[in-house]
């Protein structure tokens, strides 16, 4: 078939699903969608080409489309996607920004696609390997495992074994006994060893000690690897057609064949604005120049198994252990030479001290000892590497011994991350940016453990497009990005440079317009403080007394946005009495409880009020009287103290460019968009939006914001 073929095809698919589903109604944009995805998902060549035989080079596609709420996008990308790579003989791989995204389109979306289609398919989930628990050091931890040959240590991080001395005793006890019942629980198969189907998600401290961190993981050959989740979970992905990933997950495995090649497989990024900041977590490293005793560790573990092993590399272990202690205590010793004033000057009452390099240009005291370490450090990783490869020859050659060797190859895996991210920041630390290139952003903090004094170095790339134009696009063949807010200020120009995608020939955009009629459905209230918000006491006291008056005649349900958790605190603390049970606290309850608390309120007919932050404004669906008034406190610009937004916008000024104009504002107009997104969910509901902050109605740059929004009525109140 020709591409045109397919694109038809595809379509009619789409078509058919649309008109077999109960309720069916025509959605002109959705129809818009469909057809650039069909267009861009036929176009693309997948598979090897060789192009030195005399065969064509292969045509890359890429659409970037902004779907306004109530478009329908998983159908529209879905439909043609799953069509196109069933007559291709492909798969179809989608990544979404989280774990609970991801868990709607197995659990709901794609079943029902699935009863509707023509053609059967798979489809499974992948997670990060970190998600599922490794039965292994859960029964270790259980006191299920077998017993351990002297000198054999638990498997404990250190930092967790040295929580644990500093713990209650029962506390200790109940964590036990936590580990206890969840070996139990599996064992019997009441639970499937994914940490999100957990009735409370244990916090990460407790998860931990039992996640099946690549690391430490010896695969076929682990004793328990026929009861393994992980590997379960991975049988599961060899036969869909449809794998549903997460950005973290895409980003974190490239190259590692966990999910499907990207030059053989068509790409759909759902709530796709959010891969810039997943691509600079990605990328970003640290390193702790304080904590350094399981450097010790993991010598006298490299050298007992290497010499049990009889692997020669091991001979440098002791010398690379001792330069890589010493380095990281002169690198402590000079950071606080230089830093020390600057950090210890900085309260601690929000976070780690922090002191960021200037252009990144690292004092001269601190290259050589930064170099010394990268060399130590990559000679120290050779040595475990030789070790692993002895392990699995060991392995292979000797299952009957599969529990001892897998226990001495967790002892290193443990351990070996550490050493990696050591060389990878001390590496990212050292990078030079030449005139006309993009320095690397570096930092310093500093944090009290107990009375011990904790000093990190960070390091980060701060252009997340180039990130990914590297690493990402260059594989791709042919790729969907999509979401309710690309646009920034009205124009694609801040995504497309964010996300790498830029002066891209493969590359085009498609805006489809939202069906609902936010003129006559929602009203926009632009309600002024005489105070400025620069002046953030003044503002914070007049913002709150405004808010309570507003939310004092909620007469169902509503959600408040802060932007920081002190103007959150304020608030709370300002609350009458016969209004603070009214209020629901983001971190009061977790999530699904506080939400479900809110639901069971309004249902009732009781006003209900969502207190939240950053991760409360998007994401969240809260249709019809559930949010029927969304409160912005003050426009969400990202905090000032960002150490990678700091270093980009002293290189842009650098460069004579405007980081405010430049990054700022579109960075905020689509934060802000996606929070006002959180009032109108469906064709019936009727809304208010109000924002306190009159930098929205005053400033020009907040008439660009306005640009960005849906087009409410607008009202303007002066201050009361």
């Amino acid at each position: 078939m020709s591409s045109t073929e397919w694109a038809q095809a595809a379509l009619q698919s789409f078509d058919a699903v649309v008109q077999a589903t109960e309720g069916f109604r025509s959605r002109t944009g959705q129809r818009l969608m469909a057809e650039q995805v069909a267009r861009t998902f036929s176009s693309a060549t997948l598979g090897k080409v060789d192009e030195e035989s005399g065969e064509p080079a292969p045509t890359r596609s890429i659409a970037v489309i902004q779907a306004g709420t109530g478009v329908g996008k998983s159908l529209a990308y879905c439909a043609p996607a799953i069509a196109l790579a069933l007559s291709r003989g492909t798969r179809v791989l989608i990544s979404t920004a989280t774990v609970a995204l991801q868990e709607q389109l197995v659990n709901k979306d794609l079943p029902a696609l699935a009863a509707l289609m023509p053609q059967p398919f798979k489809f499974a989930l992948a997670k990060g390997r970190g998600r599922y628990v490794c039965k292994l050091k859960l029964d270790r931890l259980a006191g299920h495992g077998e017993a351990e040959e002297e000198g054999e240590d638990d498997l404990f991080a250190e930092e967790e074994a040295a929580a644990r001395a500093k713990r209650p005793r029962h506390e200790t006890e109940a964590r036990m006994q936590f580990y206890s019942t969840m070996a139990q629980t599996l064992s019997k198969g009441a639970w499937d060893g994914d940490r999100d189907s957990l009735d409370t998600p244990p916090e990460p401290e407790v998860w931990s000690p039992v996640a099946a961190e690549g690391a430490s993981c010896t695969g076929k050959h682990c004793p328990a690897f026929s009861q393994c989740t992980y590997y379960d979970k991975r049988k599961e992905l060899v036969g869909a057609q449809v794998i549903v990933a997460n950005h973290d997950l895409l980003l974190s495995s490239l190259g590692a064949r966990v999910l499907p090649e990207l030059d053989n497989c068509l790409l759909v990024l759902d709530e796709a604005h959010h891969l810039p900041a997943t691509a600079l977590d990605q990328f970003a490293c640290s390193m702790d120049l304080s904590r350094i005793t399981w450097i010790e560790r993991l010598s006298s573990r490299g050298l007992r198994i290497g010499a049990l092993l009889e692997v020669e590399e091991i001979a440098d272990i002791p010398k690379h252990s001792a330069q890589l202690r010493q380095t990281l205590q002169d690198l402590a010793r000079i950071v606080m030479d230089v830093y020390g004033a600057a950090l210890k000057s900085q309260p601690n009452a929000w976070g780690p001290a922090r002191v960021r390099v200037p252009r990144g240009e690292l004092p001269e005291q601190l290259i050589a000892p930064l170099g010394l370490l990268a060399a130590s450090a990559e000679g120290f990783l050779d040595a475990l590497r030789a070790i692993s490869k002895a392990l699995r020859a060991e392995m292979r050659d000797k299952p009957d011994e599969a529990k001892r060797l897998s226990t001495l190859y967790a002892q290193i895996g443990m351990l070996a991350p550490r050493l990696e991210e050591l060389h990878a920041t001390a590496q990212l630390l050292l990078q030079d940016a030449p005139e006309g290139t993009v320095p690397a952003a570096k930092w310093f903090t500093l944090e009290m453990d107990g009375d011990f004094i904790v000093v990190k170095a960070h390091a980060s790339p701060i252009l997340p497009g180039t990130t990914l134009r590297n690493h990402l696009w260059s594989a791709v063949r042919g790729a969907v990005l999509t979401s309710a807010t690309l646009t920034s200020c009205g124009h694609f120009d801040f995504f497309m440079r964010e996300a790498g995608l830029h002066g891209d020939d493969a590359a085009t955009t498609l805006e489809v317009a939202s069906p609902f009629n936010y003129a006559a459905q929602g009203t926009l209230i632009a309600a002024e403080t005489r105070a400025d918000p620069k002046n953030a006491a003044q503002f914070t006291a007049e913002m709150v007394d405004a808010l309570l008056h507003d939310i004092a005649r909620v007469e169902y349900g509503a959600l408040v946005l802060f932007t920081s958790r002190e103007q959150m605190r304020q608030a709370v603390d300002a609350l009458p009495t016969a209004m603070r049970s009214v209020v629901l606290v983001q971190n009061a309850l977790p999530r699904t409880q506080l939400l479900k608390r809110h639901r069971e309120r309004v249902e009732s007919g009781e006003p209900s009020v969502i207190f939240g932050m950053q991760s409360f404004g998007e994401g969240l669906d809260l249709p019809g009287r559930l949010c029927e008034s969304v409160f912005i406190t003050k426009l969400p610009f990202a905090p000032p103290d960002d150490p990678v937004g700091e270093a980009r916008a002293e290189w842009l000024r650098a460069v004579g460019r405007d980081p405010f104009s430049e990054l700022v504002v579109p960075a905020t107009a689509i934060r802000l968009a996606q929070w006002v997104g959180r009032a109108i969910r469906t064709e019936e509901d009727q809304a208010h939006v109000y924002c306190y902050d009159k930098r929205l109605t005053r400033t020009s740059y907040g008439q660009r914001l306005l640009k960005g929004l849906p087009p409410f009525a607008l009202e303007q109140r002066a201050p009361l």
